[in-house]
């Protein structure tokens, strides 16, 4: 509760305070971003050169999580060439190490977008890598879905009894 001889200048950084926990409450890690790209139809996950987490659609990759604290990214991701040119342009996120070319942007910390931004953008570029994918492996994998539906039994009803 703020009293009657709080200043203005208490009552901004309590404001402000507020606002920083709001926003850190709605940021992403490494753990999260995982769990939600894992809960996209169909992803993969697997450590590759070592020290990366691979998020991936039919063997293809859509999300690098770097695994090393070192690094001077912690996520990569694909998006549109409009986006790749948006997002480049703001602090802390920057072109991919080698795959910039294809559009990937590199974040350099996960406090560099707000986590329903990060999901949208994680969401884009799981649809474009899906998109993207051989139709003989989108018809497998839209098939293991149909089996997947199939092998859930459909709830019982009673039957009635003859007489």
């Amino acid at each position: 509760m703020i009293s009657s001889s709080t200043s203005a200048i208490e009552i901004r950084g309590i404001h402000r305070l507020k606002s920083v926990l709001r926003r850190s409450a709605l940021l992403m890690d490494i753990e999260s971003v995982r769990k939600f790209c894992l809960s996209l139809p169909h992803v993969t996950e697997g450590v590759q050169w070592e020290n990366d987490l691979l998020m991936r659609i039919g063997n293809k990759m859509f999300c690098v999580l770097s695994l090393e604290p070192e690094s001077n990214h912690c996520m990569s991701f694909k998006c549109t060439p409009e986006k790749f040119a948006e997002l480049v342009e703001q602090e802390g996120i920057m072109p991919a190490p080698y795959v910039a070319r294809y559009h990937w942007v590199a974040l350099e910390r996960f406090d560099a977008l707000p986590e329903r931004e990060l999901k949208s953008l994680l969401t884009t570029a799981y649809e474009l890598v899906r998109d993207k994918l051989p139709k003989k492996v989108r018809d497998t994998l839209s098939t293991d879905s149909k089996k997947s539906v199939k092998a859930s039994p459909a709830p019982q009803t009673p039957r009635k009894q003859r007489r």
